[in-house]
């Protein structure tokens, strides 16, 4: 009877710390406002105590989730990083993705680890292509949105008109939570409709208003006294919106139907409080997964969970590799066991570390929801599955194919062995695509010609090896799967000239022009030609 008292509380408290968990990412088009609201929301945790802004190349200091060089020259996310935190009693795991759109095929990955997302919208410019594009990922597993306006320390859109576009644009209802008072210089705060008050903030803090005063009611005599020329305006908007537009409603939202929206400015601390605040509150806790033959629960015993990024050299003083990996089910304990389910063996994880942007800290436990680094030495892909024993299979890590092309070689022969290494640890952790011709020749493929550049650094940093770098002409790749092995042999003996092979030993056609690809389609209408495929996708019928 004991025993089972104590197994019983044990499966009490670990449905509790599940549901204290918070899983989301920051998705936007680049130049937002996506890193400084990252850092205000580690501000607000008490993750850090000093915002540093990225500033390019003349920055004194660089965004805390910015770590490798390349972007400490540029001032751009290129790599996507891991922020684990506490607030109010909860542990709120944040996950900075890449802004720059040649890297949405690495933050497509992340989308798969989260269960919510932050979309932050450049209140000056508006729904841009790469929110559209995120968007239509969270939209495949009806991820949870909740939308930041930034930037109305400037002069920018109205908030009536940036609510319409969201809603033509992106196709999701808007249910606006806070609304703005002024913009550019006279934007004094933002107003929660929900609960009727007014935090007024004082721009260019760079640490947490503690001592804010509290304005309740829109009819406030104080808000005539403080912003007599902003609140005439404010009030016909704010009558507006609560005639015209739907209610928050929390079943919407959960299912990825209604956005509610929060207008401010990270940069001054406007509106990031209360972001931060309906994650805690409306986002999902830990959400069951999907693995091959069952659904898993967070709350089950058993550890379980996924790789979703490889990165290799995260410390430049040790050649590391760091599986980032999502537990979706038990307790992670130091040293414990698990099956590696697609080498098919026992696997001990040592040290597993939790990340604070570029600092690392070992883990001494984590629970579904949390990420937490795994070092190895290759033996972990994106995708691969660990658990405690039973057979599962988390699907639904995506590869997209390439549309920009250079074949590369090394400019020392002797180092060729060299650039192989090197390519296939940045191919493994989703840097670059990997292609090799029947013909033996290396091909990179990419999304973003950044892609290519960010490669050439890092083979030169981190693998000290010069390549050369030559572009090719082709259009796009395409993953096969045949209906036979007759089918395949005589489809690559026939266009031999044009097939390669990707890192995972998967058949690739190369088109060399869109009339080449809708040719070949054509030709052979048993051949089934992939734009997309999951990671542990047996494309080619053998």
């Amino acid at each position: 009877m004991a025993a089972t008292n104590v197994k019983a509380a044990a499966n009490r408290d670990l449905a509790r710390e599940v549901a204290q968990r918070r899983t989301f990412a920051i998705i936007s088009h680049p130049d937002a406002g996506k890193t400084t609201l990252t850092e205000k929301l580690l501000l607000y945790g008490g993750a850090i105590q000093l915002a540093g802004a990225v500033k390019a190349r003349r920055a004194a200091r660089h965004a805390t989730s910015d770590w490798m060089e390349i972007e400490k020259q540029r001032g751009i996310s290129v790599t996507s990083s891991v922020m684990q935190f506490d607030y109010d009693d909860h542990t709120v795991n944040l996950l900075d993705t890449p802004g720059h759109q040649d890297f949405s095929e690495d933050t497509y990955r992340v989308l798969t680890a989260v269960d919510a997302a932050v979309m932050v919208i450049d209140a000056a410019k508006g729904v841009e292509a790469q929110t559209i594009k995120l968007l239509e990922v969270c939209r495949l597993r009806n991820t949870p949105i909740i939308t930041f306006v930034n930037k109305y320390d400037r002069e920018v859109r109205g908030p009536l008109e940036t609510l319409e576009e969201i809603e033509a644009t992106l196709k999701i209802d808007c249910a606006p939570v806070t609304w703005p008072i002024g913009m550019g210089k006279t934007f004094r705060g933002v107003y929660n409709l929900l609960e009727d008050r007014l935090l007024r903030f004082q721009p260019g803090q760079e640490r947490a208003a503690v001592d804010a005063e509290l304005i309740e009611g829109v009819d406030n005599p104080r808000l005539d006294d403080l912003f007599p020329q902003e609140i005439p305006t404010f009030r016909e908007e704010v009558d507006l919106i609560r005639e015209a537009s739907a209610p928050f409603d929390l079943e919407l939202f959960l299912a990825g139907l209604q956005t509610p929206v929060f207008f401010g400015s990270a940069i001054n601390n406007f509106g990031v409080q209360d972001v931060l605040r309906a994650l805690l509150d409306w986002a999902p806790p830990p959400q069951e997964r999907y693995a091959g033959e069952r659904a898993v629960q967070p709350a089950e015993k058993p550890f379980t969970g996924f790789v979703f990024k490889i990165q290799a050299n995260m410390d430049p003083k040790h050649r590391d590799r760091v599986a980032f990996f999502r537990v979706c089910s038990g307790r992670y304990q130091p040293g414990m066991k698990v099956q590696h389910l697609r080498l098919g063996r026992e696997m001990r994880i040592g040290n597993a570390i939790i990340f604070m942007a570029n600092e690392r800290v070992t883990s001494e436990e984590a629970v579904a929801g949390d990420i937490i680094g795994i070092h190895n030495h290759g033996q972990l892909q994106i995708g691969d599955t660990l658990s405690e024993g039973e057979d599962l299979d988390f699907r639904g890590i995506p590869y997209f194919a390439p549309e920009l092309f250079v074949a590369v070689r090394p400019k020392d022969p002797f180092k060729a062995k060299q650039l192989q290494k090197g390519l296939k640890e940045l191919g493994e952790e989703g840097a670059i695509q990997v292609l090799t011709t029947e013909m033996g020749r290396t091909v990179l493929g990419a999304v973003g010609q950044l892609q290519f550049e960010i490669v050439k650094h890092r083979l030169a940093g981190e693998y000290h090896v010069d390549a050369v770098y030559e572009p090719i002409t082709l259009h796009t790749a395409r993953w096969l799967s045949y209906p036979d092995k007759i089918m395949r042999e005589t489809f690559e003996k026939r266009e031999s000239g044009s097939m390669a092979t990707d890192v995972d030993g998967n058949p690739v056609f190369m088109a060399t022009n869109r009339y080449n690809l809708e040719l070949a389609e054509e030709r052979w209408p048993d051949v089934r030609f992939h734009a997309t495929r999951e990671h542990g996708e047996i494309l080619a019928t053998d």
